[in-house]
């Protein structure tokens, strides 16, 4: 390539950037990174440790304090996690369907596509655990103490069960919502309320995991709303009174006994009261979206969002395991721990914050290579069929939703290096457009069946 052509390239790769930045709501960005700080600070304040002539105490400062209940319908930001992942989805589904010719499958290269996307960087927090705890069972670690510290890093890991198998849906829930967008959030919302139901008459709490579906699909309709401009044409008044409903219907579910007034006791599994938070923190951002749009017009917002927004996903599943690492480093180094709770201890939280953050920045760059999105497809090319896909799927999301429901050990962790990879290969595989003649097992566009198209 000539000098004046690399130029052009660069002009035109600036100009592109230049293009995305200016035709995306950079407001979805800004809460996007915004869940995922939250995320880390609610972690970081809730879990303290003190060493004393005791021994190594754990406490939870958090939710030691008077206000803690009333605080979590505020900082419990799932809901309005899958609120802007819908929007991402719904944006990303018209997306693939505008550029998939009449011989390919919209749905099938949408699954593939997002799955490797969430999946891929997973890879690697899954060989360090299978790793780690296989290490620290072979050198006799305590049982109670290694349970207790693969409890606290798996935690965060029911996300990719959740967001995969709505990812998975929303092929079907476009389709359902471009037809009867209130009825299926009717649906949603009723079926949500069927399954709490069973599950608070029969005492199993398994059955609450049927609401994986609802309750998150619930939340993920609201962003399709939002792409529709539904919210924006509402004015302030009545996304208000929209948001105080939901709020004030809170009360009453979350007081009768049969609901927690605690929005983390709700969230695993997820119940009905997810849905009506979903529904006030959406009016809510856009009461505010104004304003956050301005604000990120301006260069330094920007630059924090894209710092940590281009590794939301890895911070989001590092941040544990590396904030447990830190403090047992700092114990074994003989670091003075402050005793939790104390103005000294909620005083250091936001170096322990910016420490943590920059560390996770830190791993995110260097396994950067894990979180590359699978390039487009070529033409004459295809992703894997539905049986593939529905492996591939089983592959990924299984050992995140096992870790969900039997929390992580040595074996989960093992089962989930070996398998999550193998789903990801999978989805990585390409096959011949239907109709696409081929020789040797080679498609006349030179992409032959079973090999990953070249990303152009």
């Amino acid at each position: 390539m000539s000098m004046q052509q690399a130029d052009a390239a660069s002009a035109n790769t600036a100009q592109d950037v230049r293009g995305t930045i200016a035709q995306r709501d950079l407001v979805v960005d800004l809460i996007r990174t915004a869940c995922v700080v939250i995320v880390v600070v609610v972690h970081v304040t809730m879990v303290g440790v003190a060493s004393d002539a005791a021994g190594i105490r754990v406490t939870s400062p958090l939710q030691q304090l008077p206000w803690y209940v009333g605080a979590t319908w505020i900082g419990q930001v799932m809901p309005l996690f899958f609120v802007v992942g819908g929007f991402a989805s719904a944006m990303g589904w018209r997306s693939t369907v505008a550029r998939t010719d009449a011989s390919g499958s919209p749905a099938r290269d949408y699954v593939a596509t997002r799955l490797v996307r969430l999946f891929r960087p997973a890879v690697p927090l899954f060989v360090v655990l299978a790793v780690g705890l296989g290490v620290a069972t072979a050198v006799s670690t305590p049982a109670e103490l290694l349970d207790e510290l693969a409890f606290g890093i798996g935690s965060p890991l029911w996300f990719l069960a959740a967001y995969g198998i709505t990812q998975c849906c929303v092929p079907l829930m476009a389709r359902l919502h471009a037809r009867a967008p209130w009825w299926t959030l009717v649906v949603l919302l009723v079926l949500a309320a069927v399954v709490d139901s069973v599950r608070l008459a029969t005492g199993v709490a398994e059955v609450g995991l049927l609401n994986l579906g609802p309750v998150w699909l619930f939340a993920q309709q609201l962003g399709f709303l939002w792409v529709d401009g539904w919210f924006a044409r509402r004015s302030r008044l009545v996304l208000l009174g929209i948001a105080g409903s939901a709020y004030g219907l809170l009360v009453p579910l979350t007081s009768v006994g049969l609901w927690a007034p605690d929005m983390l006791q709700d969230l695993n599994p997820p119940m009905l009261p997810l849905a009506f938070l979903a529904v006030g923190q959406a009016c809510l951002v856009q009461v505010v979206h104004a304003p956050l749009t301005r604000l990120m017009q301006a260069r330094p917002a920007q630059a924090v969002v894209f710092l940590l927004g281009r590794d939301g996903m890895a911070i989001y599943l590092w941040h544990l395991p590396l904030f447990i690492l830190l403090n047992g480093i700092g114990l074994l180094v003989g670091l003075p721990f402050p005793e939790p709770g104390s103005g000294t201890w909620w005083a250091t939280r936001v170096l322990a914050v910016v420490v943590l953050l920059a560390t996770a920045l830190g791993v995110a760059r260097a396994v950067r290579r894990s979180d590359r999105p699978l390039p487009r497809l070529a033409p004459g090319s295809d992703r894997p069929t539905w049986p593939v896909l529905a492996v591939a799927a089983i592959c990924t999301i299984g050992p995140a939703f096992a870790v969900m429901q039997l929390h992580l050990s040595f074996p989960i962790a093992l089962v989930g290096a070996v398998l999550i990879p193998a789903g990801v290969w999978l989805l990585t595989r390409t096959v011949p457009t239907r109709g696409v003649a081929t020789v040797s097992g080679s498609s006349s566009t030179g992409v032959g069946p079973g090999l990953p198209s070249r990303e152009h």
